[in-house]
């Protein structure tokens, strides 16, 4: 049995879960579903992200201690699973005691191969990102992304990674690994970024200033830059260090990430791999980012996107649906409240829900017995090449628009047989064309099963015989 080990990044926990997250974990969840489908054994890792300046600022806002504010945020990123349907193996906290210990010799072994050292240094720093800026990154004085957010000022003695002497490595490893980044815009933009020269980057925090965070090897008066912590869950989850069995069943793993975190994920994490003499990732995914109605999602515009809120709406599938099909992969992309509503109507009302209604009532009517559905074995998947081979280069679009090919295919097929008729007629071949409607019907829902799982098992259960009623509509239309 093959393994496919995927993980999301972790989102920190200082705010609700969003629209982009939300893409994100339906993007992987559908490509592991699909591993499932195929047969293989498969570890999907989601989790928080913890500690650092963000978190430690909001808590004392909130008069509340950073374990409790990370205890009550964290549940409502877990209570995901159910609300986007989302099928991860493992919640990882950065503030599990597995995890702690799993950062602490992760530490130890970046420092043993001479890449860990202290100095004094001054620096430009944004808490959003929690990241330093250079100059040449802030736009009239401001980070880009987090114009709102004054930058803080450090200066002090901090530890620092080697970042500078991976250059040659991490050239390297993208040369012969021409889809190590997809799509190849932000590889060739991690390459430029790597060309260009790297700085070597702070891994730590004076305790007295910042308290919250994982504790320094053998050093009480400093705590972990939460990046070096927080990126060290991709391989804790998975039981390392001590269980090495597993890790060694698992990885490489493929990493689904927005495009801000393009140099955290694919230089800076695979640097920190090379010096502690571990493998790198298998694939690095980029997604982009969403506007709404064409203008970027803020509270202070007040057009956010609660994810959970429009599941309860329309249902998820609804939402996955349209993120998948109508959000681009990795470009940036507009969400459109106009857009939802037709897609809804016209692909999903009446598109997929009209013809499953029009199927099922047709066999009712004539009485048409079905003598079960057709084993799909996971050869059957890979063997539609045109869908497989979208889904195994992130063209969620293009996958499921095969699926919605073929319900068009079908509706054309039975307007041109027009079996109402042969029904009033009694004629025979009635029971060929609603044969060939429900099978067809069956493959749609195995190929649906990784994008719209609750829709697939809905109408496999009703598909599957021996009788076929017609129900309540899957998708009714909006007014």
């Amino acid at each position: 049995m093959k393994t496919y080990y995927a993980t999301t990044t972790t989102p920190y926990v200082n705010a609700e879960p969003h629209i982009g997250l939300a893409l994100e974990l339906i993007q992987a969840d559908v490509l592991v579903r699909y591993h499932r489908i195929i047969g293989d054994e498969v570890v999907f890792n989601f989790g928080t992200d913890e500690h650092g300046q963000k978190i430690y600022q909001k808590a004392l806002e909130q008069g509340k201690t950073p374990q409790e504010f990370t205890d009550e945020y964290s549940q409502k990123f877990r209570a995901l699973k159910e609300a986007l349907n989302i099928s991860y193996t493992n919640f990882i906290r950065t503030t599990d005691e597995h995890h702690i210990k799993a950062a602490q010799e992760f530490w130890k072994k970046c420092a043993a191969n001479g890449d860990i050292y202290k100095k004094q240094y001054k620096i430009k720093y944004c808490v959003g990102c929690e990241l330093e800026k250079t100059d040449s990154e802030l736009v009239d004085g401001k980070c880009p992304l987090h114009p709102n957010l004054d930058l803080q000022i450090y200066e002090e003695e901090n530890y620092f990674f080697k970042f500078s002497r991976y250059q040659k490595e991490l050239l390297d490893l993208y040369k012969k690994n021409p889809e190590f980044v997809i799509p190849e815009s932000k590889l060739n933009e991690i390459r430029t970024f790597v060309k260009g020269g790297l700085q070597d980057f702070s891994i730590s925090r004076l305790k007295a200033k910042m308290p919250w965070g994982i504790d320094v090897p053998g050093d009480a008066d400093h705590v972990m830059y939460v990046w070096f912590d927080a990126l060290i869950n991709y391989i804790s989850t998975i039981g390392w260090p001590e269980d090495e069995a597993n890790f060694k069943k698992f990885w490489p793993v493929v990493q689904f990430a927005g495009k801000d975190q393009v140099r955290q994920q694919a230089a800076m994490w695979q640097a920190m791999l090379f010096s502690a003499g571990l493998p790198n990732s298998k694939q690095i995914f980029i997604h982009g980012f969403m506007t709404v109605d064409g203008q970027k999602i803020s509270k202070s515009l007040g057009n956010t996107i609660d994810p959970i809120a429009v599941t309860k709406e329309y249902s998820i599938d609804v939402l996955r649906y349209y993120l998948l099909a109508k959000i681009h992969p990795w470009d940036d992309s507009d969400f459109s409240w106009e857009k939802f509503r037709e897609s809804y109507n016209a692909d999903l009302a009446n598109g997929l829900g009209n013809l499953i209604s029009r199927v099922a009532k047709l066999c009712e009517t004539s009485h048409y017995t079905q003598l079960g559905s057709k084993t799909r074995t996971s050869e059957h998947l890979i063997e539609i090449e045109a869908y497989s081979k979208a889904l195994n280069e992130y063209r969620f679009s293009d996958a499921i628009g095969y699926v919605w090919t073929k319900i068009k295919e079908l509706d054309k097929f039975i307007d041109t047989e027009k079996p109402w008729e042969l029904v009033k007629q009694n004629n025979p071949r009635i029971k060929e064309i609603l044969g060939h409607a429900v099978d067809q019907i069956q493959e749609i829902a195995a190929l649906l099963e990784p994008f719209l799982p609750e829709t697939a098992e809905k109408i496999e259960q009703q598909f599957k015989g021996p009788e076929i009623k017609a129900q309540t509509p899957l998708f009714p239309r909006l007014a």
